[in-house]
């Protein structure tokens, strides 16, 4: 594979478990839903050339 196809597992910022996400280095996600299977949360996240924010969610 190229440089360009290669693609990455997208793991949890909570137990650094990986998700069944995987992106490409040209994949944009702004403010996903990551849901991790292992520890069951979801965190609001953002990925852009295959580096990741995570936003805090404000307590209810």
């Amino acid at each position: 594979m190229s440089d360009e196809l290669q693609s990455q597992w997208v793991h949890c910022p909570v137990c650094r478990s990986k998700t069944r996400i995987r992106v490409y280095k040209d994949t944009v996600l702004l403010n996903f839903p990551l849901f991790c299977p292992k520890c069951k949360r979801e965190r609001n996240v953002s990925i852009i050339q295959q580096k990741m924010v995570v936003y805090d969610e404000p307590d209810a």
